[in-house]
């Protein structure tokens, strides 16, 4: 009922689109999807279903079309050191990374590091980032909550999968943290003798009208304190260091990705 009225259609027009018994023309699927606030990618699939051709393009990223947004992402990741960032799929597989990420990786399983690099097994794995992970529980729990928000959405049974993995490392959904609510939740991450206080904010095309770009996560880290920002301040990469910033990893370029 509340569909049919978002849509401004009739319940028994969509009900019977719903059962079968009527067929929804092009602009029908389209006005539907777009009251349901589906992916691009399951926009398509809906309208294949309905009988029509996707509306959505999909290319690569070694496509030419994509090599223009696909430069300036690494532009804006560069230009993001020396704090890290990075940018990842549907699946949360890294497709490029800043150079200030490497750095964070001493110590991780190699094994972690061949592509595709997953976060979720990245930063939850005792081979990965976990162990250095100083407020591991409530980091856990975030990253669980965001896969599980992400399952409302797609009902991916890739995202399923990493949600069972999220839970057998010990991830568990909670509010607020264990010691009470924070205004951020910073990511605690002990790297040498050094304890480093990283907030992220994420960001999204949101005007992509393209299935890869659509579902891109850019995901950038800001120094929570101080001496966090010294530290990394005090790493910065010297002039000339932007190529490092090319780590596709699904083309295996740095492993560091």
């Amino acid at each position: 009922m509340h569909l049919a009225a978002d849509a401004e259609i009739a319940q028994r027009h969509l009900s019977f689109l719903e059962s079968g018994r009527s067929n929804p023309s092009k602009s029908m699927v389209l006005r539907l999807v777009e009251q349901l606030q589906l992916p691009l990618r399951d926009r398509n699939t809906m309208l294949l279903a309905a009988g029509f051709a996707p509306v959505y393009d999909e290319f690569d990223w070694n496509d030419g079309e994509v090599q223009p947004v696909r430069d300036l992402i690494e532009q804006f990741l560069e230009r993001h050191a020396p704090f890290p960032s990075l940018a990842f799929d549907r699946h949360w597989n890294i497709q490029f990374a800043n150079s200030a990420v490497q750095p964070l990786l001493a110590g991780v399983s190699r094994n972690l590091l061949r592509s595709p690099i997953n976060i979720i097994e990245l930063s939850l794995s005792p081979d990965g980032l976990a162990p250095g992970i100083v407020n591991f529980a409530e980091w856990s729990g975030h990253l669980l909550r965001r896969l599980e928000v992400q399952m409302q959405r797609t009902q991916d049974p890739k995202i399923a999968e990493l949600i069972r993995r999220a839970r057998a490392f010990g991830a568990r959904s909670m509010n607020g943290s264990a010691s009470g609510p924070e205004l951020i939740l910073p990511l605690r991450l002990r790297v040498g003798d050094r304890t480093l206080s990283l907030f992220s904010t994420t960001t999204i095309f949101g005007s992509a009208g393209e299935v890869l770009l659509s579902e891109l996560t850019i995901e950038a880290f800001v120094p929570a304190d101080q001496e966090t920002a010294a530290l990394l301040l005090a790493q910065r990469p010297v002039s000339g260091a932007q190529g490092n910033c090319r780590n596709r990893a699904h083309s295996g370029a740095h492993s560091g990705g």
